[in-house]
């Protein structure tokens, strides 16, 4: 049986696909004295079943070149197993990102090509850089997918035995591809199936072009999108409620794969604090995040913590860089990835990250070669930041990412599971991911139903706001597309939305689904107790430590002198915090029952009362103008 093999380290070669070099502490893999007869006589043509076996294991303990990997895990023969058993025209298969979705569909097709069942293979992907990594990945397994095959060409070469393009490209000429789908008996494989479902014309497209395709094989690794438009090769059956709901022919979840050891375990690291506004009309702002606030002043709140001209972005990515530094202590080509809103925002981060780290950082801002070959020389580096809009944030593999910063007001479950995808891709056994969130009520949702699965549902009616976004930049991009002029709204909007100022605290973990930890100062021990978590850690040693960490600072916290009130004394900061919170919901009052202006009311407030403007006001002089207003209102 040879060497004791270590926990997630014995699986199953794929014969004959280019396997990866035998890990030394696999010796079966080496040994052909040991391997299957069946598979090692058969080759890539090897009968079903040859590639199942009893003792396969969930994961590997190295990483091999994406989409090829040289064994198989076992959820991937699981799935195998599954198709063979009545080879299906259609099979949906949901895997949780960085479970190894493109190793099964690779060993799908060339079990396909073998059997003669399929003579050409049709990969449609949703981005130019997630096509050409396909191509990479299925060269590497012998087999050859031309990605630069454009429209005009009309066909691709014969040297190739199939494409690699985008729902984009179908949708621009569905009939050539209908053609050259019917030319041959062909296997088509929809990645992220999802976005069938993102434009009518993608839609109409792809189910015109491989009605008559001879097997198609749907991919998806997020949960769907909560509208109501059918995804075309996808089943639907009715549930209790009768809401036709999505049939997956094969689903292999986050909660799976981490049990299994195939993913890492998320670390959310939340932050909150306080932000300041001017809103369209020209009132002054003031909130909390994460503090139940409406929709819109939570909206504006996140947008103002966002802005890279106030203090919560720069506390924010100060604190992800000491973690990355800590995580990089135990594995030293560990990266860190921010996803920002814009291309603004993204150059803006990219500086103070340089400034806060001193190195360079790595800027994608958009689906161009340029940014694919920054994308893929990031991965084989060991540079610590990248900063990207939203090219990463969806099926491009940089598994050394171990640190992340969710920069961007996009909210939606399959934006954010496609985010946090980014950072579950495991290398080695031990390894943790650590995602920096805002604290906002529908991230935090999010983040603590990482494990939840989502079928796509119709016949249910929209949500007003489409998918529950809260301040989401490309659908106001296709809101502002679509919109006629409304002359009656741009009157009312005398000013441009501001940030005015934001600070950042410390607020707590969430991990498995449970919080720990409290407020703490950016920079103190208390935060550093939080993320300065080792880099390599067992789940349940994960658990452990939060909960020790936690302890520590509740006995700090219970040892701080108390006021006379037995309370602890609030830091001068987070009195004044209040007091102008106060303050201004007192204007917001008094003009809704006046009719006054709110910048009017200030400016009466300062000629009556003294002193400057609100933000340098003092305390005393804060509440002076909170009793004045108060006896005008009669409270």
């Amino acid at each position: 049986m040879g060497a004791v093999v270590p926990a997630g380290a014995a699986e199953l070669d794929i014969p004959g696909v280019g396997a990866a070099e035998p890990d030394a502490t696999e010796p079966d893999a080496a040994d052909p004295d040991n391997a299957d007869p069946d598979t090692a006589e058969h080759g890539v043509g090897a009968r079903a079943g040859s590639f199942a076996a009893e003792h396969l294991s969930p994961s590997f303990p190295e990483r091999a070149a994406w989409g090829t990997a040289g064994k198989l895990r076992a959820w991937q023969a699981e799935a195998l197993d599954a198709y063979f058993v009545n080879e299906p025209r259609d099979f949906l298969a949901a895997a949780t990102p960085g479970a190894g979705k493109t190793t099964f569909a690779l060993r799908l097709a060339t079990e396909l090509l073998s059997r003669r069942v399929v003579e050409r293979v049709t990969v449609v992907a949703p981005t130019e850089h997630l096509k050409r990594q396909w191509a990479e990945a299925a060269a590497r397994v012998g087999l050859h997918l031309d990605p630069d095959f454009r429209n005009a060409d009309g066909r691709y070469a014969r040297h190739y035995k199939g494409a690699a393009v985008t729902y984009a490209q179908v949708a621009m000429r569905p009939s050539l591809h209908k053609d050259i789908t019917e030319a041959h008996r062909t296997l088509v494989i929809l990645d992220e199936v999802h976005h069938g479902g993102d434009a009518l014309s993608w839609g109409d497209g792809i189910r015109d072009a491989f009605e008559r395709a001879t097997r198609r094989l749907s991919l998806t690794g997020t949960p769907f999108r909560s509208d109501t438009a059918p995804i075309p090769f996808v089943s639907y059956l009715p549930d209790r409620q009768g809401i036709r709901t999505s049939v997956t022919d094969y689903n292999y979840g986050y909660g799976r794969a981490l049990s299994d050891g195939v993913v890492r375990p998320v670390i959310f690291m939340v932050y909150a604090g306080q932000m300041r506004w001017r809103t369209k009309t020209g009132d002054e702002m003031e909130a909390r995040l994460g503090e139940g606030n409406t929709k819109d002043i939570t909206s504006q709140a996140w947008r103002t913590a966002l802005d890279p001209r106030g203090e919560w972005i720069p506390a924010v990515l100060s604190a992800a860089d000491r973690r990355l530094t800590e995580v990089r202590h135990s594995i030293p080509d560990a990266g860190g990835l921010v996803i920002a809103t814009d291309h603004y925002a993204a150059r803006a981060y990219a500086d103070l990250l340089q400034q806060i780290s001193g190195e360079p950082v790595t800027v994608v801002l958009s689906d161009e070669k340029e940014a694919s070959d920054r994308i893929a020389d990031f991965s084989a580096g060991d540079s610590r930041w990248m900063v990207a809009v939203r090219m990463v944030s969806e099926g491009v593999d940089v598994p050394r990412l171990a640190v992340g910063v969710y920069a961007t007001s996009a909210s939606t479950p399959l934006f954010f599971a496609q985010a946090i995808g980014r950072f579950v891709r495991a290398r080695r056994r031990g390894e943790t991911a650590s995602v920096f969130l805002p604290n906002v009520p529908t991230l935090m949702a999010l983040a603590n139903a990482l494990e939840l699965e989502r079928d796509h549902a119709l016949d249910r009616p929209s949500a007003e706001g489409g998918e529950g976004d809260l301040w989401n930049p490309e659908d106001a991009l296709v809101a502002d597309a679509n919109k006629e002029g409304r002359a009656s709204e741009a009157l009312t909007e005398q000013f441009a939305f501001e940030a005015l100022g934001s600070e950042a605290n410390f607020d707590r973990v969430v991990y498995d689904g449970r919080e720990f930890g409290g407020f703490a100062q950016p920079g103190t021990d208390e935060e550093l107790d939080f993320i300065g978590l080792p880099g390599i850690l067992e789940p349940e040693q994960v658990h452990d430590l939060l909960m020790q960490r936690q302890q520590r600072q509740a006995r700090r916290h219970a040892s701080r002198p108390a006021a006379a009130d037995g309370h602890p004394p609030a830091p001068l900061h987070r009195t004044l915090k209040e007091q102008r919170q106060l303050l201004n919901s007192l204007v917001g009052l008094y003009s809704k029952n006046s009719g006054e202006p709110h910048g009017l009311i200030h400016a009466e407030l300062r000629r009556v009362c003294g002193g400057p403007a609100v933000a340098q006001a003092s305390v005393t002089q804060l509440q002076a103008r909170i009793e004045w207003l108060r006896k005008r209102i009669g409270r």
